[in-house]
């Protein structure tokens, strides 16, 4: 995706056995979809402050989304089941969705885990890209990227940088 593309709608089986749809969600001032999984290194990192932005801007009306299709061929450790256990132990207050055909990983362009695309009201994407500049220690984080553009999304500004490229471990296509 482009920024300025639309998103499409879709539905997935979330986590707590549920189908979530973009329609769920379609009340939103802005929509965040993290592409994401449980085995990376930098995913692992990166769920806490996920977690802690979602209950940041909750009251903002910021809709958020966690989607993982790694193949578990590739990666067992990706499973559905794993993906429910790391919702309980992170205690992650939004839908955690299974992307079993990576049509939706797909659709959005996505290369890495974690990776995230934000979209504004209209649900155009206006930030793509990486969450801030220091996945493995957040104490020297310097450039809340993701946390800069939900801020402008909500206000209904332009985002300066609109995409800055994401750093993770790569996605596990099927074959």
């Amino acid at each position: 995706m482009n920024i300025g593309d639309s998103l499409q709608h879709f539905e997935l089986k979330s986590t707590d056995g549920n189908i979530v749809s973009t329609y769920h969600l379609a009340d939103k001032s802005a929509l965040l979809v993290v592409v994401t999984c449980n085995h990376c290194p930098y995913a692992q990192a990166y769920w806490p402050r996920l977690v802690n932005l979602a209950k940041q801007y909750e009251e903002d009306n910021l809709g958020v989304l966690a989607i993982n299709g790694n193949d578990i061929q590739i990666q067992p450790s990706d499973s559905f089941a794993d993906m429910q256990r790391l919702v309980s132990q992170y205690g992650v207050p939004f839908s955690y969705l299974h992307d079993e055909s990576q049509n939706i990983m797909k659709q959005l362009g996505a290369t890495k885990t974690p990776e995230v695309f934000l979209f504004n009201a209209r649900r155009e994407l206006v930030y793509k890209g990486a969450i801030d500049d220091a996945w493995d220690n957040e104490a020297a984080v310097m450039r809340v990227y993701l946390e800069d553009a939900i801020e402008f999304a909500l206000d209904g500004l332009e985002i300066d940088y609109p995409e800055i490229p994401a750093v993770g471990c790569s996605i596990k296509w099927k074959q």
